[in-house]
C-alpha cells in the first residue's frame, strides 16, 4: 500500500474533464479505514488540495454520501451520524437508537469524547434536549456506556431479573418501563441471555413479545433493539438493511450508515444472518435496490 501512489491516483480520476467515478470506487473499497485516512494526510501534503473538498466537488448525491461516509474515521461518522439525526428538521430515532444500543462500551466512550470537541455540547445534552419521556432516559442510559461487560453470571440473579420484568410487565396492569430498563441497559450480554431464557419459562412468551404489547413506539423500539443487539448483533443490522430496502422506496440514511459503518466490523457476518432471515443474499437484495455508482460502491462495500 502506497498512500503516495492512491493519493495521485484520484487526483488523476477527478482532474480534468469528466471524473472516473470507476478508478474511485476501486481505489477506495480496497482501502481499509486507517489507509483512507494516511491518503487523505497524503493528498494534502504531496498535491496541497483537500482531498474531501475535491470528491465533495466531483460527486454527488447518495455516491458521494458512501464515498464521504468512507473516507471519515469510524467514531467521527457515528458522531456526525448522531448529531445529523437530532439537529435536522425532526429526529431520526431510528439512528439514535441504532447506534447507541450497538456500540460497545470503549465505542460510545470515544464517540462522548469526539462529540464534545466537535460541537461543544455533550451527546447527552443534545439527547435531552431532543427527545423525552422514558425514551429519553433509555437513550442516556445506553449514551453512558456503562454496560457490564463482563462474562459472569448469576443464575439466582438472572432468575430474580426475569421474574423482576415479568412482574414489571406482564402481571401488572400498566407496565413499569424503568424496571425494564435498569435491567436491559445495564447487565452483561451472557446474564442477559440467561434472562431471557428464564423469562421464557416464566411468562411463557418471548420477551419481545412482551416488549411489543407493553410498550408501543420509540421506547418500544429501543428496547427491541438493545434485546436484538444483546443476542446477536449482525441478525440485528441484516434486519434494519432488509427493512430499508424492502417495499416501497428506499430508507438511504439507514442504508448507506449501516453499510458504511459495519463494513470492515461483521460485514461477513451480517451478509450471513442475512442470507438466513430472507432466502436472498444482501448482495442481491441491493442489486435490485440501488443504481449506478451508488450500487456500485454498495456492492463494494457489501463483498461477495
Amino acid at each position: 500500500f502506497s498512500a503516495e501512489q492512491e493519493a495521485h491516483a484520484l487526483r488523476k480520476a477527478m482532474k480534468g474533464f469528466g471524473t472516473d467515478e470507476d478508478a474511485i470506487i476501486e481505489i477506495l473499497t480496497k482501502l481499509n479505514v486507517s489507509q483512507r485516512q494516511q491518503v487523505l494526510i497524503t493528498y494534502k501534503s504531496s498535491i496541497g488540495r483537500d482531498l474531501i473538498d475535491d470528491l465533495k466537488s466531483e460527486l454527488s448525491g447518495n455516491f458521494e454520501r458512501v464515498i464521504i461516509g468512507m473516507m471519515t474515521p469510524t467514531t467521527m461518522y457515528d458522531v456526525h451520524e448522531l448529531r445529523k439525526a437530532m439537529k435536522g428538521a425532526g429526529t431520526d430515532e431510528g439512528c439514535l437508537i441504532e447506534i447507541l444500543a450497538s456500540r460497545t462500551n470503549e465505542e460510545i466512550r470515544r464517540i462522548n469524547e469526539n462529540y464534545k470537541c466537535q460541537y461543544g455540547c455533550t451527546l447527552e445534552q443534545d439527547i435531552v434536549s431532543d427527545t423525552s419521556s422514558l425514551f429519553r432516559r433509555v437513550l442516556v442510559s445506553l449514551a453512558t456506556g456503562n454496560r457490564d461487560e463482563g462474562t459472569h453470571v448469576d443464575d439466582a440473579l438472572a432468575q430474580q431479573d426475569a421474574q423482576c420484568l415479568y412482574e414489571a410487565g406482564e402481571k401488572k396492569w400498566g407496565t413499569d418501563e424503568v424496571q425494564f430498563m435498569a435491567i436491559l441497559c445495564t447487565r452483561n450480554r451472557y446474564h442477559l441471555l440467561r434472562v431471557f431464557d428464564a423469562y421464557r419459562g416464566i411468562a411463557n412468551k418471548d420477551i419481545t413479545d412482551s416488549i411489543k404489547s407493553e410498550m408501543s413506539g420509540d421506547l418500544e423500539d429501543a428496547l427491541l433493539a438493545v434485546v436484538k443487539c444483546v443476542r446477536n448483533k449482525p441478525a440485528y443490522f441484516a434486519e434494519r438493511l432488509y427493512k430499508s430496502m424492502k417495499g416501497l422506496g428506499t430508507d438511504d440514511n439507514t442504508l448507506i450508515r449501516v453499510m458504511v459503518s459495519r463494513s470492515e466490523i461483521d460485514m461477513l457476518d451480517i451478509r450471513r444472518e442475512f442470507l438466513t432471515m430472507y432466502g436472498k443474499s444482501l448482495y442481491s437484495f441491493i442489486k435490485g435496490d440501488c443504481s449506478g455508482d451508488y450500487r456500485k460502491v454498495l456492492l463494494r462495500l457489501c463483498g461477495g
